[in-house]
C-alpha cells in the first residue's frame, strides 16, 4: 500500500508538533517558530519480532582499537585552523552559523581562496550559493582580493543539481551557502523547513564522508545567535561554529560550540575591514585604551573567552543625579549583575551612591559575562566615586559575592600569564592563588573581600 503524506507543523525552538499552523508556539510561546513538515503515514506497524540480523563485523574491545593520527589540511587562515583544532579533516562536516551581515560568507570565501592556493598540488574548491547569484559573489570576491583559478562558484537551490555539480567538479572542498536555501524535489515542504533542512544536511553529509571531502555549511541563526532549524541539524555535523559580532564594532568572534576533532571551547578573533576580514592575533590590544597615565574610573580585567585570556578595560563614571531616581546605565555588561555589584561596592567601600548616576562601559564594545571581571568593575566604580586613579600597571581578577567576598574563578593560570605577557606588574587576586610556573615580574596581592581589595590599593 502506498504511503499517505500528511502535513504536520513543528516548532523549531522546542520541538512541539501539531496538525494546524499557529503563529505562536503554544509550548514555548515563541513567535514565528512553527514551520511545516511533511510526514509519511505508513500502514505498517512497528516491528514486533525480536530476531536480530548477523552483524557484518563483530564488536571489539575499546583497548584493541588502534589509534591513528588525524591528518589535517590547513584552510590557510591560522585563526580559523585553531578553532577547528588544527585544520580540516577528510570528510569533516562543519556548520557555521551567525547573524545576517556578520561576515560568514566573507570568511568562508577567503578560506576557500587560501585553501585553493595552497602550495603543492592545486586543490579545487566548489562554492555553492543559494542566497546570492554568481555575479554578486564575484563582486565580493574582487573587493576582498579572491581570484584563485581553482575556486569555482555556482548559484543553485536544488539538491539534485548541487550533487551534479559535485560529480562534475570532484572538489577537494565543498562550501554551501546556506543550507536553509537548498531543497530536494523528492520531499514535500518549503526550503528551510524542518524536513527539508534535515534531509539536505543528511544527504550532503553522506556525500562528504563518502568522498572524504570536507564540507562547510553556512546556517542561519536565531535572535540569541543559536543555530536556526531543527536541533538534529547540530547532531548531524561534526563541528558547529558560531560567528558573532556587534554591528557597531569591527570585532568578530568565531567560537567552537561542538567539535568531534578538536577542542569545543576555542575562540578566534577577526576584524572587519573594507577589504575583508583580518586576523587579530593579539585581541587584548583592541579592548584596552593606550595611555601613559592612569585616570580615575578605569580598571583592567582579564576575561576568559573559551581558552583564550583577553584584557578588557572597564570604565565607570559617577555623577550627581538631578532627579530622585538615579540612573544605572551599562554597555557591555549584564544590567542585573551590574546593579548588584554597584550595591555591594557601595557597602564594602563605604560609598554614597544613592544620589549618584552610575555609568559602566567597556572599551571597543566588548561584551563581558565572565564573573572574573567582577572585582575590576567594583574597583572602577570605587575609583570613579573617589576620583582617585588606580595604578596603571594593575589588573584585578575575581568574582565578587553578595557578601563582598572575592572568590576564585577558573583559568587563573591563563589569566595571569596573559597579564605578565602584556607587561602588568601587580595583580589583585583571590586568596590561595599561586603564580604559574615560568611567569616572572608579576606581583600577586591576595585579598579575601572587596573591602580588603579597596584597602590594599
Amino acid at each position: 500500500m502506498a504511503k499517505a503524506v500528511r502535513a504536520t507543523y513543528k516548532c523549531t525552538e522546542c520541538g512541539w508538533t501539531g496538525h494546524k499552523w499557529v503563529g505562536r508556539c503554544p509550548e514555548c510561546q515563541a513567535w514565528s517558530s512553527v514551520t511545516e513538515s511533511s510526514v509519511a503515514a505508513s500502514s505498517a506497524g512497528l516491528r514486533t519480532s525480536t530476531a536480530g540480523v548477523a552483524p557484518g563485523k563483530p564488536a571489539r574491545a575499546v583497548k584493541d582499537i588502534p589509534l591513528g593520527e588525524v591528518e589535517r589540511t590547513s584552510t590557510g587562515i591560522e585563526e580559523f585552523d585553531r578553532v577547528l583544532g588544527g585544520g580540516l579533516v577528510a570528510g569533516q562536516c562543519v556548520l557555521l552559523a551567525g547573524e545576517p551581515g556578520v561576515g560568514k560568507s566573507t570568511l568562508l570565501l577567503e578560506a576557500a581562496d587560501k585553501f585553493a592556493r595552497a602550495s603543492g598540488k592545486p586543490r579545487k574548491v566548489l562554492y555553492i550559493s543559494g542566497e546570492e547569484s554568481a555575479e554578486q559573489i564575484g563582486i565580493r570576491a574582487r573587493r576582498i582580493g579572491v581570484n584563485a583559478d581553482t575556486l569555482l562558484v555556482a548559484d543553485e537551490t536544488d539538491l539534485a543539481v548541487l550533487l551534479g555539480h559535485v560529480e562534475d567538479v570532484d572538489p577537494d572542498l565543498l562550501i554551501v551557502d546556506s543550507v536553509q536555501t537548498i531543497a530536494s524535489a523528492e520531499l514535500d515542504g518549503r526550503a528551510g523547513g524542518v524536513a527539508q533542512v534535515h534531509e539536505v544536511t543528511q544527504v550532503l553529509t553522506r556525500a562528504a564522508k563518502g568522498r572524504r571531502m570536507p564540507l562547510l555549511l553556512i546556517g542561519q541563526s536565531t535572535r540569541d545567535n543559536s543555530v536556526a532549524g531543527p536541533r538534529s541539524l547540530e547532531h548531524l555535523v561534526d563541528t558547529v561554529l558560531t560567528f558573532e559580532g556587534d554591528r557597531g564594532t569591527p570585532l568578530r568572534l568565531l567560537r567552537a560550540n561542538k567539535n568531534r576533532y578538536g577542542p569545543a571551547d576555542e575562540v578566534a578573533c577577526f576584524e572587519q575591514a573594507d577589504d575583508g576580514l583580518r586576523q587579530v592575533t593579539d585581541p587584548s590590544a583592541l579592548f584596552r585604551s593606550q595611555r601613559d597615565q592612569a585616570i580615575p574610573g578605569t580598571c583592567i580585567a582579564i576575561t576568559l573567552e573559551g581558552r583564550r585570556a583577553l584584557l578588557v578595560e572597564v570604565q565607570a563614571l559617577t555623577t550627581t543625579s538631578p532627579g530622585s531616581n538615579p540612573m544605572r546605565r551599562t554597555t557591555g555588561f549584564d544590567n542585573a549583575r551590574a546593579a548588584m555589584l554597584i550595591a555591594v561596592t557601595e557597602r564594602a567601600a563605604r560609598l554614597k551612591l544613592w544620589d549618584k548616576d552610575v555609568y559602566l562601559a567597556t572599551v571597543a564594545g566588548a561584551k563581558i559575562s565572565d564573573p572574573g571581571a567582577d572585582l575590576a568593575m567594583c574597583l572602577a566604580i570605587t575609583s570613579a566615586a573617589r576620583d582617585s586613579a588606580l595604578p596603571i600597571d594593575l589588573v584585578a581578577i575575581g568574582e565578587v559575592a553578595l557578601s563582598g567576598d572575592v572568590r576564585p574563578v577558573p583559568g587563573m593560570n591563563q589569566r595571569l600569564s596573559e597579564a605578565a605577557r602584556i607587561g602588568f606588574k601587580t595583580a589583585l587576586v583571590p586568596k590561595s592563588t599561586r603564580l604559574p610556573s615560568g611567569v616572572k615580574g608579576l606581583r600577586l596581592i591576595e585579598v579575601g573581600s572587596l573591602t580588603d581589595a579597596v584597602n590594599a590599593i
